[in-house]
């Protein structure tokens, strides 16, 4: 049987200053080898090998901004103080001199834990002082808690454009700070970044985003990452209608982002199928339908297990054919597509596949979990 026609997948992309080589990004993934929030000579290695394995846009893992409690594991890098900078600089220089290109991902993580229960040092903050509907930790953020994590997300932006990066991605989704401003069950406030509707607690967010675009200008492209499912609750859903996604993320859209990242777990699942069917748009395609932005679709790429049955668990996932995935890119349904953990375990995943090497393509092997390869 001959090899499927990846040529949609190796199609140069272009937005603002940012042009990419083709259409496959790096997912970000948390890694905690960062000791003390400072990224070494290993973490620019890492990231040089996926770049040097030919995928378009590398983006890291989350890195936190400068507020108190932003992380959630005392291995997570920060993305703010001179040492940390210093490493993300060498990180950026590495990949670029690989012929790469790279975004950080900021994030805060708001009142989640981590599966190890590490405590940071101040209380974690979040919008009403919880981590899921009726589990208090933490404390409610004040109107100046806000107002100074939304210039800490300008100032991190700021700092990566000043390093060099080609773009950054905001975290919004899974769960944490951003994502528990989005959701009604976490999001109790009745000032006005709290209140019943999608569109209402999205302040916070399009707050952020147009200090960001602020703080780096207007070539510097904006991805924001989203997605309806929580780390706390997988059967979440912050959007039931296309509707009701029009009003969560347009709004967004026109604050400056340029790409939504739209995260599920298993991208071939339709978002709305009682509409288009079981073959119908993933979350991904409908954002792109309902904002005109363009996305980034991800889950499971290459892969026959999701993320929460292999990687959260320890267990390892086979490989998986890509035939889906080459069907909705043929039909541009998505602009791009990321891979977590088939290039986690395979740095060269994207090089084998544009040459056809499916034979010689790697499942994801949990013991690459341990160490940064």
């Amino acid at each position: 049987m001959p090899n499927p026609d990846t040529s949609s997948l190796f199609r140069p992309f272009t937005i603002r200053s940012l042009e990419l080589k083709n259409r496959i990004v790096m997912a970000p993934m948390t890694r905690l080898f960062a000791p003390e929030g400072v990224p070494g000579p290993a973490n620019a290695d890492y990231y040089r090998r996926r770049a040097e394995g030919g995928a378009g846009l590398l983006l890291s893992e989350g890195t936190v901004i400068d507020r108190p409690a932003s992380r959630n594991d005392g291995g997570i890098p920060f993305f703010h103080g001179d040492a940390a900078l210093r490493g993300w600089k060498n990180v950026i220089d590495a990949v670029h001199g690989a012929g790469g290109r790279m975004g950080p991902q900021i994030w805060h993580t708001g009142a989640t834990r981590y599966i190890n229960n590490w405590e940071p040092d101040a209380p974690v903050e979040s919008p009403s002082g919880l981590n899921a509907p009726g589990e208090a930790r933490g404390v409610a953020m004040t109107e100046e808690d806000i107002a100074d994590s939304i210039a800490a997300f300008a100032k991190a932006a700021a700092d990566a454009k000043r390093l060099g990066f080609d773009t950054v991605e905001i975290h919004g989704a899974h769960g944490y700070l951003i994502d528990q401003f989005f959701w009604s069950g976490t999001n109790l406030r009745t000032d006005r970044y709290g209140g019943p509707t999608i569109k209402e607690r999205s302040r916070f967010a399009g707050e952020i985003i147009s200090a960001v675009r602020e703080a780096v200008g207007p070539d510097f492209p904006i991805i924001m990452r989203v997605s309806q499912w929580k780390q706390q609750d997988l059967t979440v859903r912050l959007a039931e209608t296309p509707a009701e996604m029009e009003t969560w993320l347009l709004p967004l859209v026109e604050a400056g982002v340029d790409v939504l990242h739209v995260s599920q777990r298993r991208f071939w699942e339709p978002e709305f199928p009682e509409i288009d069917g079981e073959n119908g748009l993933n979350g991904a395609g409908w954002a792109k339908k309902v904002t005109g932005a363009a996305t980034i679709a991800v889950g499971s790429v290459g892969l026959e297990n999701d993320v929460t049955a292999s990687a959260f668990v320890g267990k390892g996932s086979a490989t998986a054919s890509i035939d889906r995935l080459i069907d909705r890119m043929d039909r541009n349904e998505f602009d791009l597509i990321a891979v977590g953990r088939a290039l986690l375990t395979d740095p060269t995943w994207v090089a084998k596949v544009e040459n056809g090497d499916y034979a010689e393509l790697k499942g994801f092997d949990p013991a690459t979990l341990s160490e940064l390869a």
